[in-house]
């Protein structure tokens, strides 16, 4: 029967290229909706400035998903060198509006936005700036990866995910206080968590000599958790990645202890 697919056609129905691009004002208001009631769970009676901040940024980053995709898959077909830059900084900034303005839709969602009564300069203020660094090296290094976007080049930036990674500067009797600056704590809509690939780190513990040869024994353990987020070339259509490392525990909560009462305990590492 011609009607039936092969399973090779069918699977030809899971792809990027089969999700319309949201690049106009009627699309990106259908996009922010969604979002703000789907992704949020929030409607206009009590969402914030924030959640349409969140919402427009989802938006977005449906734009650039596609990009994102296709430009991996390109570099895995053409196979080109690729550049791995590793730096322990990364003074990105905003993403939202260098986002917005290197796909070439600022002016969409600005009028999106308009339509709906809202002002784009007042969400893109709710951003937080990406506490991944505070001096030169990071502002050198995120240039870098802006460069080799919009360049085309197969770069990948690796870092570490900071929570906090600046601090919050006050003035107290005239003198200088420092304070963590919590960046993360409303989430990051730009990173994708990737635990599939979360691997051990080892630590200290010492060397013995074994019939195999030797044997790096007694370490402690960190688990590797790594965060992908896109970095967009200006108006090229490629989207390279930023992956930046997050520490985690490998020990599982002992839950006996913390029926005890004894919450410390419950999370101490055992060595």
């Amino acid at each position: 029967m011609s009607g039936v697919k092969t399973e090779a056609e069918k699977r030809k129905q899971i792809s990027v290229r089969a999700i319309a691009d949201v690049e106009d004002v009627t699309s990106m208001k259908k996009s922010f909706n969604r979002h703000l009631h789907y992704t949020l769970v929030k409607d206009r009676n009590i969402a914030t400035t924030r959640d349409y901040f969140f919402a427009l940024a989802h938006t977005v980053k449906d734009n650039l998903v596609s990009r994102w995709i296709r430009t991996q898959q390109h570099y895995y077909e053409k196979d080109p060198k690729r550049v791995y830059y590793l730096s322990l900084e990364y003074y990105m900034g905003r993403a939202l509006t260098n986002t917005m303005i290197n796909l070439g839709i600022q002016g969409a969602c600005d009028e999106a936005l308009y339509q709906m009564g809202l002002d784009i300069e007042n969400l893109e203020s709710m951003e937080e700036d990406a506490g991944l660094g505070n001096g030169g090296l990071g502002r050198l290094a995120a240039c870098f990866l802006d460069s080799m976007a919009t360049l085309g080049l197969a770069a990948y930036g690796y870092g570490i995910r900071y929570e906090y990674g600046i601090f919050a500067q006050r003035i107290i009797n005239g003198e200088q206080t420092e304070e963590p600056d919590d960046w993360l704590r409303f989430g990051n809509p730009w990173e994708k968590a990737r635990p599939e690939y979360t691997i051990p780190v080892n630590f200290y513990g010492r060397v013995v000599d074994t019939p195999d040869g030797r044997k790096w024994i007694d370490t402690q353990v960190v688990l590797a958790l790594p965060y992908d987020s896109p970095i967009p070339g200006y108006q090229n259509n490629y989207v390279n990645t930023l992956r930046l490392w997050s520490a985690k525990s490998p020990v599982d909560f002992n839950l006996k202890f913390f029926n005890d009462g004894d919450y410390i305990q419950a999370v101490i590492i055992e060595t």
